[in-house]
């Protein structure tokens, strides 16, 4: 896996990351519609800005994917080092 550039997106009630041929979904809040923007990437912790249906503006989540790679038995030093951006692609 050489890829530098992963995407956050989401489906239905699931947040989706994806990086080279790899795609990680993960619960996400119900109310959430889409995220706007990535503020922050560091090595597997995001800071992203997310539309909630009970917001007219954008606010802050936190993502924290560590714990959601070993739970599906990823190294998670070696599946994130390729990492160097993150961004959003919704639709």
């Amino acid at each position: 896996m050489n890829s530098q550039r992963a995407i956050l997106s989401n489906e239905s009630n699931y947040a989706v990351f994806r990086v080279g041929d790899k795609v990680i979904r993960f619960r996400a809040p119900y109310s959430l519609e889409h995220y706007t923007e990535v503020k922050e990437w560091n090595h597997g912790y995001i800071v992203a800005m997310a539309k909630y249906k009970q917001n007219d503006r954008p606010e802050e989540e936190y993502i924290d994917l560590i714990p959601v790679l070993k739970n599906l038995y990823f190294d998670p030093d070696t599946f994130l080092a390729p990492i160097k951006e993150v961004s959003v692609v919704n639709g």
